[in-house]
């Protein structure tokens, strides 16, 4: 078993290098075992995953669900930069939370979707529960920082109207803004 979970962080960290941007070892630990135990709950497998569609909200999606992980991550950190370089410490910004609510926002898609065959679906508990709301519970039994369970909470439509951090703001526009490019 612990030879296992060794090999599946490693390819996540393979297939993800954005989680060796959180500095934070215990926080990088704690989002990587996040991912895996959803892949256990859930059945999947890295190869799945790597095809996996980032959305099934749209048809004939070309981007992959660990593609779109990435991409928004690095987005994410490239604004954190930017906003960093123009404003110092007159803004205040945690580059892990950012990073790990990144990498955990969708954690909970591997919940909502399923697999038939070669297609992938949405799973039955989908009906009832959206992937930040699992993607929270998920996080929590895993001691994730309330902050970081905050950008996974208020990352999509769901959370419209709410209060987000500043963390938060980063990543809504992040992934909204790549969602609304490759549809």
């Amino acid at each position: 078993m612990v030879k296992s979970v060794f090999k599946t962080k490693e390819e996540l960290t393979r297939i993800i290098p954005e989680f060796n941007e959180i500095q934070d070892r215990a926080l990088r630990e704690k989002t990587l075992q996040v991912w895996i135990d959803a892949m256990k709950e859930n059945n999947w497998d890295i190869a799945s995953l790597q095809r996996m569609p980032f959305t099934l909200l749209v048809e004939k999606v070309s981007t992959s669900f660990i593609s779109h992980v990435r991409t928004v991550c690095r987005m994410c950190i490239a604004m954190l930069d930017v906003l960093k370089d123009a404003y110092g410490d007159r803004i205040e910004l945690s580059r892990d939370k950012l990073i790990a609510g990144a990498l955990l926002a969708d954690v909970g898609k591997l919940h909502e979707y399923s697999k038939e065959g070669d297609r992938f679906i949405f799973s039955k508990s989908s009906k009832y529960l959206r992937h930040p709301f699992v993607g929270v519970a998920l996080a929590s039994k895993h001691d994730i920082p309330e902050d970081v369970l905050h950008i996974i909470a208020v990352h999509s439509k769901e959370a419209a109207g709410f209060k987000r951090s500043p963390e938060a703001i980063i990543f809504h526009h992040a992934d909204f803004t790549e969602f609304e490019l490759v549809q």
